[in-house]
């Protein structure tokens, strides 16, 4: 028998709580123009998400040669999801391809700013396009 005490109770159902608020819509839109594929996400990428984006992602960056990933609806990014597009870029560029980024708000553009990938990462503000 295991005894949970009110702590420790309250602490499991807080944890269960914060990763259900930790969730990850990842969408693939058809192909436009200028790219083979289209990833639009929303939520925040964390050690949590991560694995979910790079399931998706991954094997996209086998499959086609320009990718571009719609970062508007992502409100945070830790390193895992760098790690993530760092992966991504390299699987692309490995075969000739291409990743664009498009929208990061501020906080992910001073990441990317911070952290150097700004020079890698090609970063778009809006599809090319999209209507004003």
């Amino acid at each position: 028998m295991i005894h949970i005490g009110m702590g420790q109770l309250a602490r499991a159902e807080r944890l269960t709580s914060c990763q259900q608020r930790m969730n990850l819509l990842i969408k693939e839109e058809a192909a436009t123009t200028s790219y083979d594929t289209r990833l639009v996400i929303e939520g925040e990428i964390d050690a949590y998400t991560a694995p979910q984006l790079r399931e998706k992602l991954l094997p996209l960056c086998k499959e086609h040669q320009k990718i571009s990933i719609d970062l508007s609806g992502v409100n945070y990014m830790d390193s895992t999801g760098l790690g993530v597009l760092i992966g991504a870029y390299k699987l692309l560029k490995a075969g000739s391809g291409k990743l664009v980024l498009i929208g990061p708000n501020q906080r992910l553009r001073r990441l990317f700013n911070i952290t150097g990938l700004s020079e890698i990462f090609k970063i778009e503000d809006k599809v090319q396009g999209d209507e004003e």
